[in-house]
């Protein structure tokens, strides 16, 4: 993939794999006047070109807080976010992610199958274990999940912390309120039989798109939360830009946040204050208006793509998963092979070594990539085999038009696969 990505042609190639919002979402202009704004009123953004505070930008927390119980996300209340710290990551949510894996202490993180690929892999360079949970169309398994810990046995107390991603990244599958609450209610009992806290992370970096109008309100874990266990990490790269880094963290105040706001501080002592202060301008007076327009947007790609591949892939594949909330669907093949030395994929990246079908080395034929789902569920997980046949697409980045004719590309790929059998 890095090699496709090194000679890119983006008149011609199509990215399928890329995590990236659409450029349409992101407002150009407002982002002018939320400039133009912090530049010309001191008195409320004072020093936005300057150091900021390891915390975060009191102005971007406050609006922060505030959208969230004007708009009840997550079912908030007054009363839960006066009790919760907010703190604004030095980079983007990942490094929130980054900073849990130095601050906590290495030992076993529990997650579910297909995983969230680029942060497990981080976890596991850290020294961390990774023990992966199977997922169903209401996210992880707790009933696998239970079994599994019994199995463990005294392997138990090594847990490090829960780690989820509640509208999964790859699978785009939707966390329902009820398997929120069995999560918190397990890391409780958990917490209480070995006699410290063990942390529960949600990462909501995608539940601000939820665009099908059918799916439930979503219940924030905090609800749920007693023992001073849930922490979420939140990010506003998906509804207005990835380059302002806004990512931010919100749980129970005491010695793991205060580490983490240290741990800021030893990056960089804060994110870019002027990025926080445009953040906290677009959400004050733009935030509502922004989320409904994004959310019309992936809308309207989620379900002109979910017919092209029910038209062109239908009979090939196996199960699709997807098209209510962010902007990947996950699809398994029947019996078609998607990893990277598979014919459906030397297909699509024109390396097969037929120039009928890879066209000439200095003028190859219509490229298309994805994400193999060798890459997203874990290598000692439940899912290896299954994974050989699963593929992330995402429809973020690339327009309609160039998506069609991918998926169109997709089609013919499976044929050639299918007939290489």
């Amino acid at each position: 993939m890095a090699a496709f990505a090194a000679d890119f042609r983006p008149a011609k190639d199509v990215n399928l794999g890329v995590g990236y919002v659409n450029e349409r979402t992101i407002p150009h202009e407002l982002m002018v006047e939320a400039m133009q704004a912090v530049l010309t009123e001191p008195e409320k953004y004072k020093v936005p070109f300057n150091y900021g505070g390891s915390q975060g930008s009191q102005n971007l927390i406050e609006s922060l807080k505030q959208f969230q119980i004007e708009h009840g996300l997550g079912g908030l209340t007054q009363e839960i976010v006066d009790r919760t710290e907010v703190i604004i990551g030095p980079n983007g949510a990942t490094s929130l992610l980054e900073g849990i894996a130095h601050v906590v202490a290495p030992g076993m993180v529990i997650t579910s199958d297909p995983m969230y690929y680029i942060y497990c892999n981080y976890l596991e360079r850290q020294g961390f274990e990774v023990l992966t949970v199977p997922e169903d169309d209401y996210g992880i398994r707790t009933d696998l999940l239970r079994a599994k810990l019994d199995h463990l046995g005294d392997r138990k107390g090594e847990i490090a912390f829960f780690y989820i991603v509640t509208i999964n990244n790859p699978t785009s599958t939707i966390l329902s309120n009820e398997r929120r609450a069995e999560l918190v209610q397990i890391v409780t009992d958990l917490s209480h039989q070995f006699g410290r806290k063990i942390p529960l992370f949600f990462d909501t970096a995608y539940e601000l798109l939820v665009h099908d109008p059918t799916v439930p309100l979503l219940d924030s874990g905090l609800l749920y939360d007693s023992a001073g266990l849930v922490y979420e990490v939140g990010t506003l790269s998906k509804i207005l830009a990835p380059a302002l880094r806004i990512g931010y963290m919100m749980g129970p105040p005491g010695r793991f946040m205060s580490a983490m706001i240290q741990k800021t501080s030893d990056v960089g002592f804060s994110a870019p204050l002027i990025n926080q202060e445009i953040a906290s301008y677009l959400l004050d007076h733009h935030g509502q208006q922004q989320i409904e327009a994004v959310q019309a947007g992936y809308r309207k790609k989620a379900r002109a793509v979910g017919g092209w591949l029910n038209e062109q892939l239908g009979d090939l594949v196996e199960n699709c998963s997807g098209g209510k909330a962010s902007f990947y669907y996950y699809l398994t093949m029947k019996g078609i092979q998607t990893t990277e030395t598979s014919a459906f994929f030397t297909y699509l990246a024109r390396t097969t070594g037929d120039i009928g079908i890879d066209g000439p080395a200095a003028d190859k034929k219509p490229r298309v990539i994805y994400v193999p789902g060798e890459h997203c569920v874990h290598p000692c997980g439940d899912l290896v085999a299954v994974g050989k046949r699963q593929l992330r697409l995402s429809y973020g980045f690339e327009e309609l038009d160039r998506i069609e004719g991918a998926i169109k590309l997709m089609r013919e790929a499976a044929e050639y696969a299918r007939g290489r059998g």
